[in-house]
């Protein structure tokens, strides 16, 4: 039993070694293809990269709705949709 004891503190160890090693979010992608976050350091760029994509979805939908605006010309309906749309997505 001691001997059990033992192994899983050194595999504790070697594991907690390990894991500071390796980095905390992938750095080299760009934050809509990063997957994997650890850490403190992971878990705040993983709140960064969520934050960004929300707000480059709100922009996208404003440029959008901004092009579907200007596409709608004398479409009262249109208009007023495209205009709600932009009222709501565009900061």
């Amino acid at each position: 039993m001691f001997k059990h004891l033992i192994s899983f503190f050194i595999i504790a160890v070697l594991s907690g070694c390990s894991a500071t090693l390796a980095p905390s979010y992938q750095k080299d992608r760009k934050p809509e293809d990063r997957d994997q976050y650890s850490g403190v350091e992971g878990m705040v760029q993983q709140q960064k990269d969520q934050n960004y994509l929300i707000t480059k979805e709100l922009r996208d939908k404003c440029f959008e709705a901004k092009i579907d605006l200007a596409v709608a010309e004398n479409n009262e309906q249109d208009i007023a949709k495209q205009e709600d749309i932009i009222e709501s997505t565009c900061i």
